[in-house]
């Protein structure tokens, strides 16, 4: 994938795409673009879907559904990491005391 003034060319399923995109964002959207390739021919290969627009369609699906699950499992996750830290911190310094005495 090239970079071009102002934008980035990406390929995916062999089409060359030009992206425009802000320099500091470059490499997060060929990231994404190559991810999204490789779980497009992921789709292709298995035989099931015919038609880049319908593979296009389930990678898009399969995508958000990874992503809400992202949402879903860090919404889970504690708010306070940093009291967390302190915690643990605090248990850690805790035995490497009682370990020095």
């Amino acid at each position: 994938m090239k970079t071009a003034q102002g934008g980035v060319n990406i390929s995916i399923l062999g089409k060359d795409l030009m992206v425009s995109c802000p320099e500091s964002e470059r490499t997060a959207l060929i990231a994404a673009a190559r991810y999204l390739d490789e779980k497009m021919r992921e789709i292709q290969d298995g035989g099931k879907v015919i038609g880049t627009e319908r593979c296009a369609v389930m990678a898009a699906l399969n995508l958000a559904n990874e992503l809400l699950e992202l949402r879903r499992q860090a919404a889970s996750m504690p708010v306070d990491v940093d009291s967390r830290l302190r915690s643990l911190r605090g248990k850690i310094d805790a035995v490497l005391h009682e370990e020095m005495a």
